[in-house]
């Protein structure tokens, strides 16, 4: 089974004041399954996870009915307030869904680089572990080390960076980067997605990216590199199929089968879907 572990889909109706910004005509407009699916089988990717883009649980719910209804979806990543009093329930109450598979709180966006370091988040990581639901951290590289200590504190919870934490390709920034990734790489709890890249290049030059993807295979390894194409946003910098192709050729074709498919399947635990 091959799997796309990383894809949006929304209706802009729902998000009045939030992104993308009428200005990114490329992903200006509603996406949904049936703008998908021809991609999907004409790359042969035969399941999906879908994650949030909207910290509301509207956007949840939303994707949880879209899994409901299309069965090429096999898992979503939503979003709950993990420092709300009633984190814990809710988060059980999602994880009762089975394609309920994580959450992504939008780090990216909190000014607050330490808000991960707030011990008011404990309880909520540990109704994740105890559910066996996935982090997807969405962090910029100044993330890193306290993603490194949460990370470090929480050595039971499966961590799933990303988009490689969207390095600063655009501007040739890498050693900083490749020094913190390699540190988390080092946790064996500490996941990989090559997804993004392109969009913080921010134009189709995928030979630009190469450096970044082949340090993120060499880093996290066969095993815990996940392939993600971050379609529909993948619109502003490249194309579905080019960005498969690329990840293709940047991953040696003995390991296809694990981070085209399998590693998602185990991490995301899609077998029962």
């Amino acid at each position: 089974m091959l799997i796309d572990a990383h894809q949006h889909f929304w209706l802009l109706k729902e998000r009045q004041g939030q992104w993308p910004p009428a200005s990114l005509e490329a992903i200006y407009r509603d996406f949904l399954p049936a703008d998908l699916e021809p991609l999907l089988e004409e790359a042969g990717i035969s399941g999906t996870v879908l994650v949030q883009t909207m910290e509301s649980a509207g956007d949840t719910d939303f994707m949880l009915a879209l899994a409901d209804e299309n069965a090429f979806i096999k898992g979503v990543v939503g979003w709950v307030d993990m420092k709300a009093a009633d984190a814990p329930a809710e988060i059980a109450r999602r994880a009762s869904h089975p394609a309920f598979k994580g959450l992504r709180p939008m780090l990216q966006d909190i000014a607050d680089v330490e808000w991960i370091e707030d011990p008011a988040l404990g309880p909520a990581v540990e109704t994740m572990i105890e559910k066996g639901l996935v982090f997807d951290a969405l962090v910029l590289p100044p993330h890193l080390p306290y993603l490194m200590r949460f990370a470090s504190r929480h050595a039971a919870l499966q961590i799933v960076i990303d988009h490689g934490a969207k390095p600063k390709i655009a501007t040739g920034h890498y050693v900083a980067w490749r020094r913190d990734m390699a540190a988390l790489a080092a946790l064996p709890n500490v996941f990989c997605k090559l997804s993004g890249l392109l969009v913080e290049r921010g134009e189709q030059k995928v030979e630009a990216v190469r450096p970044y993807a082949e340090t993120i295979f060499e880093l996290f390894g066969p095993d815990r590199v996940i392939f993600g194409s971050d379609w529909p946003v993948i619109r502003l910098a490249g194309d579905y199929q080019g960005w498969l192709d690329f990840c293709r050729d940047v991953v040696p074709q003995e390991h296809h089968a694990n981070v085209f498919g399998a590693n998602a399947a185990r991490i995301y635990s899609l077998s029962d879907r």
